[in-house]
């Protein structure tokens, strides 16, 4: 490495050689300097995370997250693995603390700070490789693949993985959202990340006047993302391939947001069944235009309608009132075995024909992972008193000449549940969601952030018909074209374009994530070999 590297000091009597054992093997003053040095590092790591927060929706601020991982890199670049371990904890906790405050409502702190801290370890993990390979030529490259391999990491475990806060998911408004069309969120965050790494090379380069061929590395890290971006942008479109829909969104409202909401079951099922009513009405009235289908949100009928004849007949007439299909989110409750979280394709003439289970369940959420250690911290768990079951196939249902598919609310965190529904043929996704849970919080446009990013990274319709909002259409360039208010009844009715070429992302699937995390191995298989040559001089 250039001799521009920050090597972190070291600790009083840390030296080989004479005296190193002495008290006065280092100056006092200097130790001092040290402890203040790191503890500036620490508040710059910490503020760094709270930049890369503000970076996320609600705020248009996408640009803050290359400016956060600049400040990040100027705190952990030539550090040791151990230091950047702190410093990434820091910056986790500066991050993930409010980015995941939504967490707490109805249950407490102790959830939202258990779930915060744990991802912020899995960020300090990410961040000591990070440090490592700061030591390496062009280490803005090894740096952004050595993160977007931590990303890849948390989208997986433990428990089945948490992806929330991947740098993709802050950039449905930024000038390199076209690269999820090109290698899906992993491409997109590799480049964020690129950018902002980039950028405090930059910076060095401009401050200490390095070898020319540092400085063009520090100018290509930036320059790149943002010439592949503007390269795969003619795969961002929005123009029909096989006609167009009229597609409609119901909005039913909930009686109350929190977890009381579910005790209000019958109530959210009435709610969307006349608003669905009050829609059939408007058509008839020549205001609105016909839909060729309708869909309901997650939990719009969390009583199960082939169970309890009520909802089934509640369901039926407003599905027969409008005269077309309808996907009705509901929890169905068999005799034995865990409960389903599933979506119906309801016909006006038929009734109940095709359903689609959800296949990623969220952990302490509609499942409770070790039960009888996590009721030791929260009695909130028996709040879930009997665990939902995973789906095993995507969901497409036709649904007025429409391919429509489905990926339930959490799902659309998870690249592979959404990838896998585009393969299976759908024209149009759909994100039945329930965020009344969640009341009034920064969740429900950080939920909707993610819709935008995979309309543009599988170039898809995406529909979002939310209990309590926001809902909304968006269409395949990632604009949302309709929403919402919060806490309002409300139907969205959109002629939308139906799609059907696969963007690279689809095609690829996981491929340029792997293909990252070998580059992020090969950096740290790097440093791991300078570190064996040197001990074999040294011996």
């Amino acid at each position: 490495m250039s001799s521009s590297v920050t090597r972190e000091p070291r600790i009083a009597g840390a030296e080989a050689g004479a005296g190193a054992g002495s008290p006065a093997a280092r100056p006092a003053g200097a130790e001092r300097s040290g402890r203040k040095a790191a503890a500036v590092r620490g508040l710059l790591a910490a503020g760094s995370g709270v930049l890369l927060y503000l970076s996320f929706p609600p705020r248009p601020l996408w640009w803050l997250a290359p400016v956060a991982l600049a400040v990040l890199a100027g705190c952990v670049r030539g550090r040791r693995a151990r230091a950047g371990f702190r410093l990434g904890l820091l910056h986790g906790l500066g991050f993930l603390l409010p980015l995941l405050v939504w967490t707490s409502q109805g249950v407490g702190p102790v959830p939202w700070i258990a779930l915060a801290t744990l991802e912020a370890l899995m960020i300090a993990v990410t961040t000591a490789g990070i440090a490592l390979v700061t030591r390496l030529p062009a280490w803005p490259l090894w740096a952004a693949a050595v993160w977007t391999a931590g990303e890849a990491l948390r989208a997986r475990a433990p428990f089945g993985g948490f992806p929330w806060g991947k740098l993709a998911f802050g950039q449905a408004d930024g000038i390199l959202l076209p690269l999820a069309a090109l290698g899906g969120t992993p491409l997109l965050s590799f480049g964020t990340a690129l950018c902002g790494f980039g950028l405090y090379a930059a910076l060095l380069a401009a401050r200490e006047r390095p070898r020319p061929a540092t400085a063009a590395v520090a100018a290509l890290a930036v320059a790149a993302p943002l010439g592949a971006a503007l390269a795969a942008r003619p795969l961002v479109s929005s123009a029909a391939e096989d006609g167009t829909a009229v597609a409609a969104v119901i909005q039913g409202n909930v009686p109350r947001a929190g977890f009381d909401f579910n005790a209000q079951r019958r109530a959210v099922l009435d709610n969307h069944a006349n608003r669905t009513l009050q829609l059939a009405e408007e058509v008839r009235a020549g205001k609105t235009p016909r839909p060729d289908f309708v869909v309901w949100p997650e939990n719009s009928s969390d009583i199960d309608p082939f169970t309890q004849p009520d909802a089934y007949r509640v369901i039926d007439s407003a599905v027969k009132a409008v005269g077309v299909p309808v996907s009705i989110g509901s929890v169905l409750a068999p005799e034995t075995g865990p409960l389903r979280n599933t979506v119906i394709r309801w016909d006006p003439a038929k009734g109940p024909t095709d359903t689609y289970d959800k296949r990623k369940i969220q952990p302490f959420g509609e499942r409770i992972p070790m039960r009888s250690v996590v009721r030791l911290f929260s009695k909130d768990v028996d709040r879930v008193s009997r665990d939902f079951g995973p789906g095993k196939e995507p969901g497409v249902f036709d649904m007025g000449g429409s391919r429509v598919g489905m990926v339930t609310c959490y799902e659309a965190a998870f690249d592979d549940a959404v990838r896998s529904t585009v393969r299976a043929g759908a024209q149009v996704i759909a994100v039945p969601s329930n965020n009344a849970t969640f009341g009034r919080t920064q969740m429900t446009y950080q939920q909707l952030a993610m819709d935008r990013v995979r309309a543009v990274e599988h170039s898809r319709t995406v529909l979002v018909p939310v209990t309590s909002g926001v809902s909304a259409v968006i269409r395949p360039d990632g604009k949302v074209v309709q929403q919402t208010e919060m806490f309002t009844a409300d139907a969205l009715v959109a002629e939308i374009p139906l799609r059907s070429t696969e963007t690279p992302a689809t095609r690829l699937g996981p491929l340029p994530e792997y293909a990252l995390l070998v580059l992020a191995a090969g950096g740290l298989g790097l440093v791991l070999a300078r570190r064996i040559r040197a001990r074999g001089r040294a011996a």
